[in-house]
């Protein structure tokens, strides 16, 4: 009898008698909290399908600049073979910058976004971060030619997002490393990407070892919380995120 009042009630179905007082105000508290639920359902539901929509929105943008997986590396020289240069990037670095923004306030505001996958197989919010963070750090460490602010500040934004959704899930990471801690990209593939931007004829700097410190010097911000989110999330394949561990990093995820 219980259980009929009570779910006569909260789905407002109201074919359950009530007869005493206690019965009446505990129908209408049960009938009240049905509604509640029933409207923060339909006030959340189209908010989370916004905010994905614009996500994957940027994400699949994105394939057409970096390819799918996307990488970094392939971003550089599909604009410079488009275009014949580097510069002019300042829309595409404060579009990303916006971006990361938005994905920080909502993914830590409605988490579940974080586990949403994106409508095709191959594509990944977490692997685009990391394409594009890759692509910001090789063109302000290794392209010649003045610093872009807007460039670093990309980076800075993407960065900080990463760090704040990790944060949530106690991916573990240095929230101060230094510019020479060891970082998942090896020397030799650093070297691989050089060689690759070299022959697309893109020019780089002159002192290739000083790229290298550089490059390092943005990717330690980034690279425990990109593949920490990548294991997190099961993201697809895509270089150098999702298709690594970093041997020393420990338990990403905590207990």
């Amino acid at each position: 009898e219980a259980f009929l009042l009570s779910g006569s009630s909260l789905l407002t179905l109201g074919y359950a008698p009530v007869n005493d007082l206690p019965n009446m105000i505990l129908s209408f508290s049960d009938a009240a909290i049905g509604m509640v639920i029933v409207a923060l359902f339909i006030a959340y539901v189209p908010t989370i399908y916004s905010a994905f929509s614009q996500r994957e929105k940027q994400v699949a943008m994105l394939e057409v600049r970096a390819g799918a997986p996307p990488f970094g590396v392939t971003m550089l020289q599909r604009i410079y073979r488009n275009q014949g240069s580097l510069q002019g990037l300042t829309n595409l670095w404060v579009r990303w910058e916006e971006w990361f923004v938005e994905v920080e306030e909502n993914h830590t505001s409605l988490t579940i976004l974080v586990f949403f996958r994106s409508p095709m197989a191959d594509r990944s919010w977490v692997t685009a971060s990391g394409a594009v963070l890759d692509a910001a750090a090789l063109f302000d460490s290794c392209v010649a030619g003045p610093r872009v602010l807007e460039c670093v500040l990309c980076i800075r934004a993407g960065f900080i997002a990463l760090r704040r959704i990790a944060d949530f899930f106690s991916i573990t990471y240095d929230p101060d490393p230094q510019p020479d801690d060891p970082i998942s990209i090896s020397r030799d593939e650093f070297d691989e990407v050089w060689d690759e931007l070299v022959e697309t004829g893109i020019r780089l700097v002159d002192d290739k070892e000083e790229a290298w410190r550089s490059f390092v010097g943005w990717r330690v911000n980034y690279d425990r919380v990109l593949i920490g989110l990548a294991r997190l999330t099961g993201a697809p394949y895509a270089p150098w995120s999702s298709d690594r561990s970093l041997p020393d990093m420990g338990d990403q995820l905590g207990s």
